[in-house]
This record gives C-alpha cells, sequence and structure tokens, in this order.
C-alpha cells in the first residue's frame, strides 16, 4: 500500500541550509528506506509564489499567480511510501523525522493503479 508523507512549514519563516552533518544523516537513512523497498519517490515543493492556483468554477477557469496569502500551511516536501499498512509508514515517519530533530510529518493512503 502507498502513502504520502509530507513536511509542513511555514513559507514566511526563512529555513536555514542543512548542514553536512544532517545531510550525511538524511542520505543514510534514505538509503536504508530505499534498499527497504519502502522509499519510492522523494522531493521538495518551492514556495508559493513559484506556482500557480487554478480554479474551475461554472465552466470557467481562473489562474492566480501566487503567492497565495490565504495559505496557512506549506507543505516543504514529500516522500512516496510503500509499506504494508499505516502503522509501517507512521514507524518510517517516525525515523525520518527524528533524523531532523523535530517538526511534523503527516502521512496518507494514496488511492490509485498500483
Amino acid at each position: 500500500m502507498r502513502f504520502l508523507g509530507y513536511t509542513l512549514g511555514d513559507e514566511t519563516v526563512p529555513t536555514p541550509p542543512p548542514t553536512p552533518e544532517l545531510m550525511e544523516e538524511m542520505g543514510a537513512f534514505m538509503a536504508e528506506a530505499t534498499t527497504a523497498g519502502v522509499l519510492v519517490a522523494t522531493g521538495g515543493i518551492a514556495p508559493t509564489a513559484m506556482g500557480a492556483k487554478i480554479t474551475l468554477h461554472d465552466g470557467e477557469f481562473t489562474v492566480v499567480d501566487g503567492p497565495f496569502t490565504e495559505a496557512k500551511e506549506l507543505i516543504g516536501g514529500w516522500a512516496l511510501l510503500e509499506c504494508r499498512d499505516l502503522d509501517e509508514a507512521v514507524e518510517w515517519s517516525k525515523r525520518f523525522v527524528s533524523v531532523l530533530g523535530e517538526g511534523e510529518v503527516r502521512v496518507r493512503p494514496v488511492f490509485g493503479p498500483e
């Protein structure tokens, strides 16, 4: 079963660049998760200022360029996980956030062809 794990942040607060030690520890964790067949894909998401919001209402499209002032949370990064169940996805997510030191990760099942 696939799960999408993602981190949240506030794009108004600058994110300091990762230390070389964090990069090394994260690289080791990602290599382990990939070898275990859990980590399918991962990536980061750019700030809303670099995106657009597309809405369809009454047959008309509206496109609004970012940033989006109404946004309360920013998805900072994501990972697609292949796990037996939610419990396993939670355990891998705990390990991930432990490498970061603190933060929040949300995990949700992904529906679609497998």
